[in-house]
């Protein structure tokens, strides 16, 4: 193990790494910035967590589609032979 050299730095400037040597100014030997003057430390980063999927509660199940089923006519379309008739029946005679 070496023996103690102070406090290690990472020069803010530069980037050079040294240690203090336990002077009371801690500066840097290839740049001479004083480490005391670095910016505070950025703040850890805020994980947003998103909002969970919803999931069928206890008892409900979800629907099944089944890829081979026929496809399902559309309601809205009529049969002819049931439109021409449904018409006639609620006609009034003058």
């Amino acid at each position: 193990m070496p023996p103690n050299l102070g406090v290690k730095y990472i020069c803010f400037k530069c980037g050079s790494k040294f240690y203090d040597l336990k002077r009371p100014v801690p500066l840097c030997p290839k740049c001479g910035a004083d480490q005391r003057d670095s910016p505070p430390p950025a703040p850890p980063p805020v994980e947003r967590k998103r909002p969970r999927a919803k999931t069928p509660s206890d008892g409900e199940a979800l629907p099944v589609t089944d890829p081979e089923a026929p496809a399902l006519e559309d309601e809205d379309e009529e049969e002819p032979e049931a439109a021409a008739g449904a018409g006639e029946a609620f006609e009034e005679e003058p």
